[in-house]
């Protein structure tokens, strides 16, 4: 490597530089940014009435010049043959702070008081003319332009008749004069400046910036730990976006902690299904072995009831080989195909553990659906959904305080708008107020004592996988209706 060759942290330092000076130039932190634009902006404003107060005082002392040397000029008419001594115009030049005075009048200019003879013309500056452009720029022209040495002066005449009153007044006594005033203009625009900007900064500070930061400070403690009583954000009585943005983080902060309270009550209970589900197969396999000795049985009364305790056994073995889907969110997709309702609904009702009209039973199960009627559904989905619902419906019937009518669950379905509607209806207490609210909502919506909580949000989910949907369709004290719709086959 020569002498000449860049070191290689050269650009590493060239950044850091560059990075501090920008931070400089743009801090990160919203207070100081606000303190920086605040004394911009006044600033600014300030700078914007510089030139109309520089045009209005250099008016100002160039008029108070034109009357003092228009009332020096009636001293000269009003003296013997109007003639006047060099001292005495000299003195009153001095006083008038020019070097020339002339009056015209009816087209006659005439030269009252004389100075030394100039050698060019001065820049001429008319009081008369109301040019907004050129009032502006006088002052710029007299404190920056030419070299000239006088500047010459025509204004109205105020004391005496004649068409105007012309004077010639020195550039650098004027030019002084502006420096002074523009030093204490800048003195008074820089104190308004700060006063302005830090009553400006102060109050949005207090305002949108303190706010702020304890909203920001309340999202970054609830990211931390959601479980701090301190990341709470505290929601004040401002009815501005501020406070619209203080009620709705609060209430993020609920959803997110009750979603948070809700999963791990998942977690938790798929860590306790997961401990079970071994043995639990384990018990399953060997009631599937005991059936089958029972099959060889002979008994009429077994050869019956058999055939429902296999369905339901292949059903149990089945779900607890995914009985950890629900807690993963992850249900198996659906296999649709044309699944015959009337079927269907009485497979469930037998699982439910509800009987059929006639027979002498608490709760008795009619079903009013036509042989023929299809929806398009994954079979093992659809047994799960009217299974959760038609034992809902039973066991709150068979919980209802008081003297009841004897229970009924009805099940009819209706075509509507391309779909088959099959109503679940039942003549029980209906749901409580409470259960209404979270009625979906996994461990929230049951409706009695000892309930999970599970059987609707995992119905729903079900009834949505296939293209369908379940939903509360009334309730009331004579019972509860729930409508399961399904695409028709």
């Amino acid at each position: 490597m020569t002498d000449d060759a860049p070191s290689p942290a050269a650009p590493t330092q060239a950044r850091v530089w560059g990075e501090k000076a920008r931070l400089w130039l743009w801090p990160a932190g919203l207070s100081a940014r606000l303190l920086m634009l605040t004394a911009l902006f006044v600033m600014a404003g300030e700078l914007l009435i510089l030139a109309p107060s520089l045009a209005g005082y250099l008016e100002s002392r160039l008029e108070e010049r034109v009357r003092a040397a228009e009332l020096a000029s009636l001293a000269v008419e009003a003296a013997p043959d109007q003639i006047i001594t060099d001292s005495l115009s000299n003195q009153l030049l001095a006083g008038a702070g020019v070097v020339s005075v002339a009056v015209q009048s009816d087209g006659i200019r005439r030269l009252l008081l004389q100075g030394p003879p100039m050698r060019r013309t001065p820049e001429l500056v008319d009081l008369r003319r109301s040019n907004l452009a050129s009032w502006l720029a006088e002052p710029f022209l007299i404190a920056f332009g030419g070299n000239d040495q006088m500047v010459r002066v025509v204004a109205k005449p105020r004391f005496r008749d004649g068409d105007f009153v012309e004077i010639i007044t020195p550039r650098a006594r004027l030019r002084q004069e502006m420096g002074a005033y523009l030093l204490g203009l800048l003195g008074v625009t820089a104190f308004v400046a700060v006063v302005a900007g830090g009553l400006i900064y102060l109050s949005l500070d207090a305002l949108l910036v303190k706010p702020m930061r304890r909203i920001t400070l309340g999202m970054e403690r609830f990211r931390a730990d959601p479980d701090d009583p301190a990341a709470k954000v505290q929601v004040s009585s401002r009815r501005d976006e501020i406070g619209r943005a203080e009620a709705e983080l609060d209430r993020m902060q609920a959803d997110l902690r009750a979603a948070l309270a809700s999963r791990a009550r998942l977690a938790a209970l798929g860590e306790a299904v997961a401990k079970i589900n071994h043995d639990l197969r384990n018990m399953l396999t060997s009631a599937q072995i005991a059936s089958e000795r029972l099959a060889l049985s002979g008994d009429p009364g077994v050869a019956k009831a058999l055939p429902r305790l296999e369905r339901a056994l292949d059903r149990a073995v089945a779900l607890a080989s995914h009985v950890l889907d629900y807690g993963k969110s992850e249900e198996r997709a659906p296999a649709a195909a044309p699944t015959l309702l009337l079927a269907a609904a009485e497979a469930a009702g037998e699982d439910a553990g509800l009987s059929e009209p006639g027979e002498d039973a608490a709760v008795r199960l009619n079903i009013l659906i036509d042989p023929g009627l299809e929806v398009l559904a994954d079979p093992e989905h659809l047994h799960r959904i009217l299974v959760n619902l038609l034992r809902n419906a039973r066991e709150a019937i068979q919980s209802a305080p008081g003297p009841r009518p004897a229970g009924l669950i009805q099940l009819a379905a209706e075509p509507r708008e391309g779909a088959l509607v099959l109503r679940i209806t039942d003549n029980g207490p209906g749901l409580p107020a409470r259960a209404k609210d979270a009625l979906f909502q996994p461990f929230a919506g049951s409706g009695r004592p000892g309930g999970a909580g599970l059987g609707l949000a995992i119905s729903r989910e079900l009834a949505k996988a296939n293209g369908g949907e379940l939903a509360l369709a009334t309730s009331g004290p004579d019972g509860a209706v729930f409508e399961l719709r399904l695409p028709t086959a």
